[in-house]
């Protein structure tokens, strides 16, 4: 399919690139196996062709190159084989054929790169200890001065301990192979002088860190001094389980600012993460009861204002569902939204017109006669039966709903719902729990919400000290 100029021409492009993978790019032809078949034929013709062994054809050096193919090659050979296959994009098998070196080592090196970062590619120490031995043997062609000698030998020391340190970081301080040692702090470098000691002179270790010797000393005097935030974290510890895990840093950091005690969040923060106190946050599929248009819906009059002047203005509800091994609860609340309070709620096992109905019955029986606040709800069957719908107006409640599979027109309601999942329900095993233990721990949640929980829209107050706070009535 190729002239007989053509295939001199690739010949002759490869004379001059000494790269199979070049010549295919400038020329755009032929296939690697047809080049390689060419540099044969041309091999077998001539033994000689331009001081080319065969040995050279097959991969072993660069053609025309007559040096010999390292067995031990250099980190910066690794490197720049590396960057030609996976940074420039070329054939790893051209690259093979043409270094000398196995898929297998290529592919070997970059696993190595990637797990442990580019001081793993230098050759092991027995090899170094055995390229070292060399410079002591009386038949060596090649024997250098004593002054290259010690030269020598210094860098491989030097590499030596660069590769240490290196190993500590990733060991000790955990952190990435390819991190910043020049941005180590100097409590980091005295964890990493302590492990290597032993094995360097520590005048060494803390020149090639750039630590000064009263740094050192310094870190080391203020390891043997005891944590003078140990009480504080049996404090934050404390406050933490009081209020059954469900707190941050954020509401702890109110919680002791209320206790007269002044600390920064950053540290309730750290302070948390290392004694693994944390909130947990999954999340899963909600309760839907949508059961498609069974009435004439109303319209959205909240539409999504959900701020309300004073108590008793707006009111919001819907139904959400909680999965346990024993079965499955309901949860129906009804919350203000001038303070997010959980006006009446109420608990069951199904989720029909009687939890509603019965929820609806308690927060009337709290209003005053001149009051009649809007009842916003979802589009569930539950808020468009007649017995809902009358009780309603008999109460003289505005009726407002959201529009179909719109959860943002009711965002208020649904927050109540993800807070009260993520602090009490999500994260904990209910295995062996009873229906009724878990409606009585739920009744204590909404309590506890209601009187002592933090919120801090209100001023790092729960709704009934901020009602306290303003003069009005629970």
């Amino acid at each position: 399919m190729y002239t007989k100029e053509q295939e001199e021409t690739a010949l002759t492009e490869f004379v001059l690139t000494g790269s199979v993978y070049r010549v295919i790019q400038r020329l755009g032809y032929p296939p690697k196996s047809t080049l390689y078949r060419w540099l044969e034929h041309k091999q077998a013709g001539l033994e000689n062709w331009h001081g080319t062994t065969k040995r050279d054809i097959s991969g072993r050096t660069h053609f025309g190159c007559t040096e010999e193919h390292p067995r031990h090659p250099s980190a910066a050979l690794k490197l720049e084989i590396l960057r030609r296959c996976f940074e420039n994009g070329e054939d790893v098998e051209y690259v093979s054929r043409e270094t000398g070196y196995s898929r297998t080592s290529i592919y070997k090196w970059r696993r190595q790169y990637l797990k442990k970062g580019a001081a793993y590619l230098m050759p092991p120490k027995k090899d170094i200890k055995r390229l070292q031995g060399l410079f002591n043997e009386e038949d060596n062609p090649h024997k250098s001065s004593p002054s290259e000698v010690v030269v020598l030998r210094s860098q491989i020391q030097e590499l030596r301990l660069e590769v240490d340190i290196l190993k500590e970081t990733i060991d000790v301080l955990k952190k990435d192979p390819d991190a910043d040692m020049s941005g180590l702090r100097n409590q980091e470098k005295a964890a990493i002088v302590d492990a290597l000691k032993n094995k360097y002179p520590l005048p060494v270790l803390l020149e090639k860190l750039n630590f000064s010797r009263s740094s050192y000393y310094y870190q080391r005097k203020k390891q043997k001094q005891p944590d003078r935030y140990s009480s504080l974290q049996k404090t934050i510890t404390s406050v933490f389980q009081a209020n059954n895990s469900y707190y941050g840093c954020r509401r702890i950091h109110e919680a002791l600012r209320k206790q007269g005690t002044i600390v920064s969040e950053k540290i309730i923060r750290r302070i948390m993460c290392e004694n693994g106190l944390y909130a947990m946050q999954p999340r899963t599929r909600k309760y839907n009861s949508y059961l498609g248009e069974i009435s004439p819906a109303v319209n959205n009059i909240i539409d999504r204002d959900f701020h309300a002047e004073k108590p008793n203005k707006k009111w919001l509800t819907e139904i959400t569902e909680f999965a346990l091994p024993e079965g499955k609860v309901y949860l129906s609340p009804i919350i203000d939204c001038f303070d997010g309070m959980v006006i009446s709620w109420s608990i069951g096992t199904s989720p029909n017109a009687a939890l509603v109905n019965s929820m609806l019955d308690k927060a009337i029986a709290q209003l005053s006669p001149n009051e009649h606040p809007i009842i916003h709800s979802d589009r569930g069957c539950h808020y468009r039966w007649p017995e809902w719908i009358c009780k309603r107006k008999q109460a003289g409640l505005t009726r407002s709903m959201s529009r179909k599979g719109c959860s943002p027109d009711n965002s208020a309601s649904e927050g109540f719902f993800g807070r009260l999942k993520n602090e009490m329900f999500y994260g904990r095993q209910w295995i062996g729990v009873s229906i009724e233990e878990f409606i009585e721990h739920l009744h204590r949640y909404i309590i506890w919400y209601n009187e002592d929980r933090i919120k801090m829209s209100l001023g790092a107050m729960s709704p009934v000290q901020y009602r306290g706070s303003l003069g009005l009535a629970n």
